[in-house]
């Protein structure tokens, strides 16, 4: 976990210089907007929870709104504030099933890369996020009733990394238009992780589908 962490840090200060060192644009792209989309959400947690399998997570929302400002070249800055709800579900063969709603409000800011044509670009979304739960809800019956991730979380400030590809298209006089696949993956854990607790990693992991609206603004 600790090797992860070093090798995500270096990446995105490679692409942040990378990225400032590009030439500044005479005009100043400003964007604002709206994003939404569905999400499978899961949790790594250590040691390891039976009958937790991110293929079989609930397919839950996200959203919210989102601000890009472009000064150089192919690189600008996005700052997004977000609705997510995360989680993660146990389910075996005899028909048990238990679900763990996490409600986080969550504040990425994101290196963005883009590249291609004036209205028809690729892009790559890389940077640091912090969230605070706002809501915890279980559903269903607990597996093991005596295991501790059935207890009220810990932890509920989080921090983590978000990354995402996807492709936009700029239309001359309604705005832009913008599909995007992102993962996100918590560094923080939910619960405590002191020697004398039970799990030393409850980290969130998410993947997700956005559709996303926005309209520039010109100075």
């Amino acid at each position: 976990m600790r090797l992860l962490r070093i090798i995500l840090t270096l990446m995105l200060m490679g692409i942040s210089i990378a990225g400032v060192a590009q030439p500044r644009l005479r005009t100043p792209e400003i964007y604002i907007g709206a994003h939404a989309g569905a999400m499978a959400s899961s949790m790594y947690f250590s040691p390891s929870v039976e009958h937790i399998n991110l293929l079989q997570s609930p397919i839950s929302i996200n959203g919210g709104l989102v601000f890009r400002y472009a000064g150089h070249k192919v690189c600008a800055i996005q700052a997004e504030l977000n609705y997510m709800q995360r989680g993660w579900r146990e389910c075996d063969n005899a028909g048990m099933d238990y679900l763990r709603q996490l409600d986080y409000i969550e504040l990425p800011l994101l290196m963005h890369l883009y590249f291609g044509k004036q209205r028809f670009r690729a892009f790559l979304n890389l940077g640091p996020q912090i969230g605070y739960c706002i809501r915890d809800l279980s559903k269903g019956t607990p597996l093991y009733p005596e295991r501790v991730q059935y207890q009220a979380i810990d932890n509920r400030f989080d921090w983590g990394l978000a990354g995402g590809i996807g492709c936009y298209y700029r239309t001359k006089k309604i705005g832009l238009f913008q599909l995007e696949a992102r993962a996100n993956f918590s560094m923080g854990t939910a619960f405590s992780n002191r020697k004398v607790d039970y799990f030393s990693q409850s980290n969130a992991m998410n993947l997700s589908l956005n559709f996303a609206y926005m309209w520039e603004i010109r100075l």
